[in-house]
């Protein structure tokens, strides 16, 4: 099936998002002019629940949290390369072992390094 697009069957879908942009914009804006406008001590003080406020929210953080939640989502997104091989383990043969266990070695040479670095040593 051998089909052209002209730049007009693109129109419908200008429309649509247009209109919802508009819509968006529509909104916020009423919402802002006729949305009450009462501000107090009270209403503006940060509620999370239910605990009082206690020093301030930009306190330094250690670096080794963050390296370890992103060190957490590198890991996790390549382990979910697995599921995709594992299901097609049949239909790609030696070749996709190969490549599978070259994968897995990369990730644990990879996780030794991190080790050895000591970065998951939490301090």
């Amino acid at each position: 099936m051998n089909a052209t697009y002209v730049p007009a069957d693109y129109l419908p879908i200008l429309i649509q998002m247009a209109l919802a942009l508009g819509f968006i914009v529509t909104t916020m804006l009423v919402t802002h002019a006729i949305g009450p406008k009462r501000n107090s001590v009270k209403k503006d003080d940060p509620f999370e629940c239910g605990i009082p406020v206690q020093g301030d929210a930009r306190t330094p953080i250690s670096i080794k949290y963050f390296l370890i939640a992103i060190l957490f989502v590198l890991f996790d997104v390549e382990v979910i390369f697995l599921y995709p091989w594992a299901v097609n383990f049949k239909g790609l043969g030696m070749t996709g072992f190969i490549e599978m266990v070259l994968f897995m070695g990369l990730l644990l040479a990879g996780f030794y390094y991190i080790i050895r670095k000591g970065v998951l040593k939490w301090e």
